[in-house]
């Protein structure tokens, strides 16, 4: 049941990452910029309904099969696999309340259910996904 919320976050991501390479603008036409009309709202509605379908097994929307995303754009897979690389060497202090890293890597397959949960949310609470560079970045505070 967790679950749902770290992949509904991880599609989320993946979703405003094609999003992002899709509506891509130079710098100087984003700055003066106007707010987002309604009908600007309705048309990325009807893209997004065009390119996705709602999946009720996985409860998550999904890319339509003839919708690629960009062949440049790391998977799923790969940005967990990352987050999860990050997770093996390093160790969340409460105390501290920062990232510490360990002498050892350890195995995630033996943390409780409840430690990954923890270290997850504190892993998306103090990082986040950086779309240019396609790594994870610590949030500025």
């Amino acid at each position: 049941m967790q679950q749902r919320p770290l992949a509904l976050m991880l599609s989320a991501t993946i979703l405003a990452l094609a999003g992002h390479y899709a509506q891509a603008q130079p710098a100087a036409s984003t700055a003066a910029a106007a707010p987002t009309t309604r009908a600007q709202v309705k048309m990325e509605r009807d893209e997004f309904i065009k390119s996705h379908r709602w999946d009720s097994i996985s409860e998550t929307w999904v890319l339509k099969p003839e919708f690629e995303p960009p062949a440049d754009m790391k998977g799923r897979a790969q940005v967990r696999q990352e987050r999860d690389d990050f997770l093996k060497n390093h160790r969340w202090d409460a105390v501290s309340e920062e990232w510490v890293p360990l002498t050892k890597p350890r195995v995630i397959s033996q943390l409780s259910r409840d430690q990954m949960r923890r270290e997850t949310r504190e892993f998306l609470r103090t990082h986040e996904w950086d779309a240019v560079a396609e790594t994870w970045s610590r949030k500025r505070k």
